[in-house]
């Protein structure tokens, strides 16, 4: 050893003890963070699932808050909940502008991707209508920093302080985010209150509708003005237009939707929080129907059957807020 050296030592203060500190610190830092991600994930899933309407996009999101959650400071967060809502939301829009050009090129209409959800969710009301098909679809007619206001405030009940971090908005702002969002969804969704027993019960009536095909039994469970949509992602055929008014919609459904020369089953299951349809040909899955109940009738049914928007219809995903 040379003249004057310094020996390594285990003494605190040490180089290979401070080595040892800050790699260990290093370790819990990334276990508490960990910690703290897994136990939110679910509701971080569903904020940005409620933003996006994808699952897939939801997922590439929560991916993209992890990265950044990681290389936080956590000693400077207050919060842990508010402040990965944020980073969540933040990620959601710019992947909300992104969809916005995607759907412009989407062949037919664009439907939200179902997913098979526990049942625990529809003893949820608030939260079952703010991931049901017909309540997505409304989301759709926003504006992203609307949207996101919207589902921080009235789904997740964040103050308006909060909401102003995560958009980047003043609070006074947010507040006639919130009012104009309001009314716009106010004025779209559902109009008549169906208990979950009414709404199944309308649900099974129209499954065996669907798998008899009888025109009369469909034609006593839809509205006069039912809507019915359909989204094959010009991957599998499906509408290219909406089709409006009972006599088309129960013809549709009667004849136009399903193979009929194959092997078909109807299954009743649990879609985007509320009763929906799991239809399989020749055993594979081929689609979902999702519908929108009011006053004892259906309104809207939403048949996806791009393959891509399916895969989780397959297991249960876990939505919470």
């Amino acid at each position: 050893m040379n003249e004057g050296s310094e020996p390594a030592t285990d003494r605190a203060g040490s180089p290979d003890r401070v080595g040892r500190v800050d790699s260990v610190d290093s370790v819990d830092s990334v276990e508490s963070a960990t910690q703290a991600f897994v136990g939110y994930r679910n509701l971080l899933f569903t904020v940005a699932y409620e933003m996006l309407g994808s699952a897939a996009d939801a997922e590439d999101v929560l991916q993209e808050t992890w990265l950044r959650w990681v290389d936080v400071d956590h000693a400077t967060v207050r919060e842990q909940r508010a402040y990965l809502v944020r980073i969540v939301t933040r990620q959601a829009l710019d992947r909300l502008r992104a969809l916005g050009r995607r759907k412009e090129s989407y062949v037919g209409p664009w439907l939200p991707e179902p997913l098979l959800t526990t049942p625990d969710v529809a003893e949820d009301v608030e939260l079952a209508e703010s991931v049901s098909m017909a309540m997505l679809l409304v989301l759709e007619t926003l504006q992203p920093v609307e949207r996101a206001v919207f589902v921080l405030r009235e789904v997740f009940d964040l103050d308006y302080d909060e909401i102003a971090e995560a958009v980047d908005k003043s609070p006074a702002a947010v507040r006639q985010l919130a009012y104009r969002a309001r009314a716009h969804v106010a004025a779209r969704r559902p109009r008549g209150i169906t208990s979950p027993a009414e709404t199944r019960a309308v649900l099974e009536a129209f499954q065996r509708a669907v798998e008899t095909g009888e025109l009369q039994s469909l034609l006593d469970v839809l509205a006069p003005d039912v809507v019915a949509l359909s989204d094959g992602g010009g991957v599998r055929h499906a509408l290219l237009r909406p089709v409006v008014g009972i006599d088309k919609v129960a013809r549709l459904l009667a004849v136009g939707w399903w193979k009929r020369d194959a092997e078909r089953s109807v299954e009743l299951v649990q879609i985007n929080g509320g009763p929906g349809l799991l239809v399989r040909v020749d055993g594979e899955i081929d689609g979902v129907v999702a519908v929108r109940v009011e006053n004892g009738y259906v309104t809207g049914a939403y048949h996806v059957r791009n393959p891509e928007k399916l895969s989780r219809v397959e297991r249960e995903t876990a939505v919470t807020r």
